[in-house]
């Protein structure tokens, strides 16, 4: 079985394991996530004139998925405390869905990282997103959470494929 084709946050005993990470070299890692938040047009229109009851949707959820980045190790177990040194959450809308696409960058000079919390931070956006706006659509739907690019480390550079592309795109 190769390095990477076993579970590092279990032991061999199968335990459960927190990854020792001393050794790695302190590397610039970043990682970028999305999601999207799927919603009826009016309901789009709706966060887009600023008119929802409960105030800046986007805003909000820009906020709640920084927070959320900085928390990660609390929500994930086995997962390690980091020093962000950047997280971005970014909310576009989108026509064709119709609804808010949600891209987050997180970003560390560190020994582990950054997929989770980039991860964290585009979920809890999307999840603000619904919960500012569910007394208006119950339809909404969250979805494509996923990893987009992640650098730095050992692994260095890696990018998924575009969606529908067939290679892990779906």
């Amino acid at each position: 079985m190769a390095d990477s084709d076993h579970l590092t946050h279990i032991d061999a005993s199968g335990k459960a394991d927190m990854v020792d990470v001393s050794d790695k070299a302190v590397t610039e890692r970043v990682a970028v996530a999305t999601g999207s938040v799927t919603m009826l047009p009016e309901t789009l229109k709706m966060i887009l004139a600023g008119d929802a009851k409960k105030g800046d949707v986007i805003g909000t959820a820009r906020i709640a998925g920084i927070m959320a980045a900085k928390r990660t190790h609390e929500l994930i177990p086995l997962c390690h405390p980091l020093l962000l040194t950047k997280v971005s959450v970014d909310i576009e809308p989108d026509e064709s869905l119709p609804g808010l696409v949600v891209t987050a960058t997180a970003k560390v000079g560190g020994q582990t990282g950054v997929e989770m919390e980039a991860l964290t931070a585009a979920s809890v956006a999307c999840l603000t997103v619904y919960d500012m706006a569910k007394a208006v659509d119950r339809f909404m739907e969250i979805g494509g959470i996923r990893l987009l690019e992640k650098s730095g480390g050992r692994s260095g550079h890696w990018r998924a494929p575009e969606k529908g592309s067939g290679k892990d795109g779906a």
